[in-house]
Parts: structure tokens; C-alpha cells; sequence
């Protein structure tokens, strides 16, 4: 059975590397970046809230019909809000698939030095337009809000696999997310 996988954490959770490293180890599964996905949308900068919208929109349709081939679906993707959650889980439904939303776990500090790190050194042109809104939103204030939205939120995801990030190990981090897909089925 096809399984639709959301990633969701706080900002430089290692949501990205985490799912390339899924969809590696998945014939045909398809990383479905929700932020790659933005970048191709023309002046979306401008124009945040439409293209959030947009953006979930085709991603929901690309979920689906992948999904309806029988083939896995990674999303790696912040969420500090259950809507979208909640649609990637119908979209699952809808597919005749399994859905399975890890909820990766790492400290505000922790988030806060790995986002400094990340942005010091951006490996993507999506670090890059992280490093530029968070900025515009306010810094590491806005990153610490970020981080209490989400942790406020999985409070009430009972059905969400809490997945500890083990900082400077991907490896067991990818392990243990694995494992915790593993224990859905």
C-alpha cells in the first residue's frame, strides 16, 4: 500500500535532508517539497499568502495522483496549523493510502543554532528564502515563535510519531524516523 509521509518540524529539523533520504531508499517515491515547489511559481515573494495557497493546492493534487499510482509520497514541511495536515491525510484517504505524520522534536535552542548554521551556509535555494523570511518576520524571535506554534500544536496531534532529532547524526535521526513509519503499519 502506497503511504503518504509528512515530515513536519520546526525550521532546520532536518525535515529536507530527512525526506531526500527517504525517497532514496523508495523506488519512484516522490519528495514533495512543498517549498521547491513555491520557487517555481512566478513573483511569489509578493505575493506570500496566495502562493501558501496555491502552492497547497498543487501539492494536494501531485499527493493524490501519485499516491493513486501506488507509489510513496514524502512531504517535508513546517506546519503549525492542522488544516493542511488534516487535507494530506484526507488526500491519503482519498488514494486508497496510508498516511503517517512525524512530528520531528528538537529544542527551541537547538532549532535556533541549526537555523543559524543552516543560514550561514545555505545548500539550497530554499534555505536561502528561509534565512530571507524568517528575517523579514523578525529573526530568531520570529524563529522561537515558530517553534511554540509548533510544539502548541503537537500537544494536541495525538496521532502524530513524536521522532527525536538526534543533532549531528542523521543517520540514527533517519533510523528512528524510519522505525516509527515502520511502527504504523
Amino acid at each position: 500500500m502506497a503511504t503518504l509521509v509528512l515530515l513536519n518540524g520546526p525550521p532546520a529539523s532536518g525535515k529536507s535532508t530527512i525526506a531526500g533520504r527517504l525517497v532514496a531508499g523508495r523506488p519512484l517515491a516522490l519528495n514533495l517539497d512543498i517549498d521547491v515547489i513555491r520557487s517555481l511559481l512566478g513573483d511569489w515573494k509578493t505575493r506570500p499568502p496566495e502562493a501558501g495557497i496555491a502552492v497547497r493546492r498543487l501539492a494536494l493534487a501531485m499527493a493524490r495522483e501519485h499516491l493513486g499510482s501506488g507509489r510513496d509520497v514524502i512531504v517535508p514541511q513546517f506546519l503549525a496549523k492542522a488544516e493542511f495536515i488534516d487535507q494530506l491525510a484526507e488526500s491519503a484517504d482519498l488514494a486508497g493510502a496510508r498516511f503517517v505524520e512525524i512530528a520531528l522534536m528538537i529544542s527551541r535552542a537547538d532549532a535556533v543554532r541549526a537555523f543559524q548554521r543552516r543560514s550561514a551556509q545555505p545548500e539550497s535555494a530554499a534555505h536561502r528564502d528561509a534565512f530571507e523570511a524568517v528575517t523579514e518576520a523578525g529573526g530568531v524571535d520570529a524563529l522561537t515563535a515558530m517553534h511554540d506554534e509548533y510544539m502548541d500544536l503537537m500537544h494536541g496531534r495525538t496521532s502524530a510519531r513524536r521522532v527525536e532529532v538526534s543533532i549531528d547524526d542523521v543517520d540514527r535521526t533517519v533510523a528512528n524516523v524510519e522505525s516509527a513509519i515502520s511502527a504504523t503499519l
